[in-house]
């Protein structure tokens, strides 16, 4: 007999989540991460992630963020944390930009409630954000953020909470189907067997998922905390939106209210403008060139905003080349799910991604519409 029925390696967003779906459904469960519940060395920290309905990436993800939201408030009421809080949303930029178009395609298709703004009304209601003359926005009040740290931890609490086996600091070296249906995997320390096998390796895909041949990318990402030049009031959450900016140059920057105390400013982020890295030449230490250009980039969207620089923080984003996910059983191995290439925009689907995760380590299938995340669609050369 197997150790365990399901063994999910990687204990971030996603694993922890798969990890909490799986304990509720009764499988016996081992969760594996190679560092400490903290995870504070992948892609899930940070203080904050942007949760959006409106999803200018493609309008097939709009189910999924439907249900997310729904997962969201369970996690919210079973876990008794506070991982989510909506303020609204602004996207703006030139009428034409992807993030616009993307936006309102996505709002009118689903039927989302929203409103258009042009760049007066977008300064009078958002004194903080200034639009270009010609710019518009697209706001929508559904919209806010959700606490990456604060969701691993009470999904792992849940996970554990409902008899998941929990080990820390203990990186898979190598994993195996075998021929009976089953699953192995070796660890620094030790050997263990399953039914089946849920990988969430994040930036570490390239390697635990080699033999897939995805073509990923993995990129150093940097987040930025600057305290506004007359205090965070204005930036409260009861009055500033999370927010996107694309300009001309198809630059998107993104951003969030006062969300840590006074002293704690307001963070912000280029989406998606990352250099190639790996997780072993990852550099944590952020250098004042790239304070400076992110400072000077916010002088003209956040006037107030540059002010005083309070802190940095390196992540990574494991992207593929369409910047959609990679969700489904392993093409040559239907008892082993992956899940990976999230791009840098996934983190607001974790509760949905670990329920369809447990669908298809218990039963081979889901409900939820993943097609657009198939490992050997063309987009990734298949």
């Amino acid at each position: 007999m197997a150790d365990y029925d399901v063994i999910v390696v990687g204990l971030g967003g996603m694993g922890s989540a798969a990890a909490a779906h799986l304990a509720a459904r009764g499988q016996r469960v081992l969760g594996l991460e190679r560092y400490g519940p903290a995870h504070d060395r992948g892609s899930s920290h940070g203080g904050s992630r942007i949760i959006r309905q409106s999803y200018f990436e493609d309008p097939a993800y709009v189910p999924l963020l439907l249900r997310s939201y729904e997962l969201w408030e369970q996690l919210r009421v079973d876990s008794g944390e506070d991982v989510i809080q909506l303020t609204g949303g602004l996207y703006f930029g030139p009428p034409d930009s992807g993030l616009v178009t993307g936006s309102l395609r996505a709002a009118r298709e689903w039927d989302l409630p929203h409103e258009l703004l042009d760049a007066g009304e977008v300064h009078r209601r958002f004194p903080t954000l200034t639009a270009g003359p010609d710019e518009v926005g697209l706001y929508e009040a559904a919209a806010g953020f959700v606490r990456p740290e604060v969701t691993v931890a009470a999904h792992l609490g849940l996970a554990e909470a409902r008899g998941a086996e929990l080990h820390f600091d203990e990186p898979v070296l190598t994993w195996m189907a075998t021929p009976g249906g089953g699953v192995s995997v070796t660890t620094a320390t030790g050997s263990y067997s399953a039914g089946r096998l849920v990988i969430c390796p994040g930036a570490w895909a390239p390697e635990l998922l080699a033999q897939l041949g995805l073509p990923l990318t993995v990129e150093r990402q940097v987040m930025y905390w600057f305290q506004p030049l007359r205090g965070v009031l204005p930036y409260l959450p009861a009055r500033q939106p999370v927010y996107i900016h694309e300009d001309a140059t198809g630059t998107q920057l993104y951003g969030f209210p006062a969300i840590d105390g006074p002293e704690g400013g307001a963070k912000v982020a280029f989406f998606r403008r990352g250099t190639p890295c790996t997780p072993e030449t990852l550099d944590r230490e952020v250098h004042p060139p790239e304070v400076t250009v992110m400072a000077e980039h916010l002088a003209d969207v956040l006037p107030t905003l540059p002010g005083r620089f309070l802190s940095a923080a390196a992540c990574m984003y494991t992207t593929t080349p369409d910047q959609h996910f990679v969700i489904a059983p392993h093409p040559q191995a239907d008892q082993v799910i992956v899940a990976c290439g999230f791009s840098g925009h996934g983190f607001k689907f974790v509760p949905v991604v670990g329920e369809i995760l447990a669908d298809l380590a218990t039963t081979g299938t889901t409900a939820h519409p993943i097609g657009l995340f198939d490992p050997n669609r063309p987009a990734l050369g298949r």
